[in-house]
């Protein structure tokens, strides 16, 4: 399923008190080990391949050093149900990738590893191959990051390194959503998605120096925060540099 779009990307911004501090990361660490590959699945409840993608993205995110994350797009609201998790921003970033990567034209399920690959969602051999072509490319997932939490506080320690500038977003996800979708291409089925991003707030800039940023908040209950180190614009975003997650994701 392949519409035509004209490609663009906002994402929302939030206030957030940033703090810039040399420190020792490995205090307080709060991830889940190292993170190797961000895998981005854009999908949605009215597409029918979508399904078997978002069983794949349940299986990976349980797989060491995978940060897993489902964006679920509104461009299929039209054919008879509306996507009861889908964001227009989620939308603008699936077509600020197409942009980036050269594709004239955006679908579902789709994948995006490291900000860098695409390869279609349900396809484990062309996934494979993305996560192969984006390792270690423009300096994919190589800047090191911790998350710590003190008394109710997240912070987000990030080590020096090269790739800088780039803009740190904090996304608040929904570590499992199950829908029982009533209408559309999936009516009937009842469809469990896994690491449902609702919100992304970018909350500063890393310079290629050692800095703290401080997030002053605790996720809801059934949730927690994914954190990326992002190079590009909003417009043409590039490669994802450090990513991490608080556990359970």
């Amino acid at each position: 399923m392949v519409p035509h779009s004209r490609l663009i990307f906002t994402v929302s911004a939030r206030a957030a008190a940033i703090l810039l501090a040399c420190g020792s990361l490995g205090a307080g660490q709060f991830s889940s080990g190292k993170a190797d590959y961000v895998i981005e699945l854009f999908t949605s409840q009215g597409c029918s391949f979508c399904p078997r993608a978002d069983q794949m993205l349940a299986t990976m995110a349980r797989e060491p050093g995978v940060v897993a994350l489902s964006f679920p797009v509104d461009y299929w609201d039209y054919i008879g149900w509306r996507d009861t998790l889908a964001s227009p921003v989620f939308t603008t970033r699936q077509r600020a990738y197409a942009l980036a990567h050269g594709e004239a034209q955006v679908y579902t399920p789709q994948i995006v590893v490291n900000g860098l690959a695409s390869a279609a969602g349900g396809d484990h051999e062309e996934i494979q191959q993305a996560i192969k072509s984006a390792k270690d490319a423009d300096g994919a997932m190589t800047v090191p990051m911790h998350l710590s939490q003190a008394d109710g506080h997240y912070s987000i320690e990030v080590a020096s390194g090269g790739g800088g500038p780039a803009g740190v977003f904090v996304l608040r996800v929904a570590r499992s959503s199950t829908v029982h979708i009533q209408r559309g291409e999936n009516a009937g089925r009842v469809v469990t998605y896994t690491n449902v991003v609702r919100a992304i707030d970018k909350v500063g800039e890393w310079n290629g120096q050692t800095a703290t940023f401080d997030m002053p908040r605790t996720p809801p209950s059934g949730e927690g925060f994914v954190v990326l180190i992002q190079k590009g614009t909003p417009e043409r975003p590039g490669a994802i540099l450090a990513a991490a997650k608080t556990e359970g994701l």
